[in-house]
């Protein structure tokens, strides 16, 4: 127990390191990219001097090096800065479409896992049969398929022609549907439970509703990919020789596939499925886009065209500590199944 802890202490200082390279990359990127965020601001017949008054005000007049230290100052009391655009503060406005970005970043990796391991596992054990070249035509399409296309033809297909989803915008979230059940009234009262039951399956059923198709156009990549690494793994693992010593001492077939081979499997597919979550996070912008979804991927297009430095630096920093996070619950739960990644 010692050992994992200190292999996870380990993973966590490295992890603050690479959050302190995101920080500084992204920090770097603003000065490097041609144009000036006074460009942006200023009216295209403003003076040099209401030029020089707006970068003063926005602090941009002090030296690289001062910019730099005040900012990492300020992010660790919690402030990420103002936007340049509205005068907003950065923090709120971000960690506000965040759960949208992760909802229907966990969505689409819940789809992918449940369809993709079973798939996997069907197309290993019935090699070059019906089943697996099935699964293998279905990776095929699902790597090849554009999320972009495959989302609009969902639309197109789903909610116009056949009217069965709605065709974009998310009226609820999540955490909105679970609150119709469980409300904290206050210290005296202690946990009140309504139970508004009604609204938590109107909610729920409208939140589904809304995530599906995003959700099914995000994962369908991710589905195919986990597929075929399931089934590669679950190949490897039946013709090694513990396998063949599980059956020659007349264990069940369903035992031996799922309780030895897949187990063994699953510790590669879930280092995949990790990464591919932090990737998910920062990389369903097209997605978004198509279904008007209120994530970070459309507040950080939004802050691009505005040349909006402080939002775009909070956007990049939020989904980079994301991912690092991701991570380091990938390699805790990789340590637990495999102790010796910790030698």
């Amino acid at each position: 127990m010692a050992s994992w802890g200190r292999f996870i202490t380990k993973r966590v200082l490295q992890g603050i390191f690479v959050i302190w390279g995101v920080v500084t990359v992204v920090f770097i990127l603003r000065y490097v990219t041609p144009g000036s965020p006074v460009d942006f601001i200023a009216p295209l017949d403003a003076s040099q001097a209401t030029r020089r008054a707006i970068a003063e005000s926005l602090g941009l007049d002090r030296p690289l090096y001062v910019q730099y230290v005040d900012y990492i100052a300020e992010l660790v009391t919690g402030d990420m800065g103002y936007s340049y655009r509205s005068r907003t503060a950065v923090g709120p406005r971000v960690f506000a479409k965040l759960p949208a970005t992760l909802e229907l970043a966990i969505a689409a990796t819940f789809v992918a896992v449940v369809l993709s391991i079973p798939l996997g596992v069907v197309s290993a054990t019935r090699r070059h049969s019906a089943p697996d070249y099935a699964a293998t035509l279905f990776s095929l399409l699902g790597i090849s398929t554009p999320n972009f296309w495959l989302g609009v033809m969902l639309v197109i297909l789903l909610a116009v022609q056949f009217q069965i989803f709605p065709t974009s915008s998310r009226p609820v979230g999540f955490l909105e549907a679970i609150g119709n059940l469980v409300v904290i009234s206050g210290p005296q009262q202690g946990w009140a439970l309504p139970m508004n039951v009604d609204g938590f399956l109107a909610d729920g059923k409208n939140w589904l509703l809304h995530i599906f198709l995003p959700a099914i156009t995000l994962g369908t990549y991710f589905t195919a990919l986990i597929t075929r690494l399931t089934r590669s793994g679950m190949l490897d693992q039946l013709g090694q020789g513990y396998v063949q010593a599980a059956r020659a001492k007349g264990l069940p077939e369903t035992l031996v596939r799922y309780r030895h081979a897949l187990r063994n499997t699953l510790i590669p597919v879930i280092t995949v499925v990790g990464l591919q979550l932090g990737t998910l996070i920062g990389g369903a912008v097209i997605t978004e886009a198509v279904f008007d979804w209120p994530g970070l991927g459309s507040l950080v297009i939004d802050s691009i065209n505005n040349r909006d430095w402080p939002l775009i630096q909070g956007c990049l920093i939020v989904i980079g500590t994301g991912f690092v996070l991701v991570n380091i619950v990938v390699d805790a739960l990789y340590a637990k199944l495999n102790p010796q990644v910790m030698d």
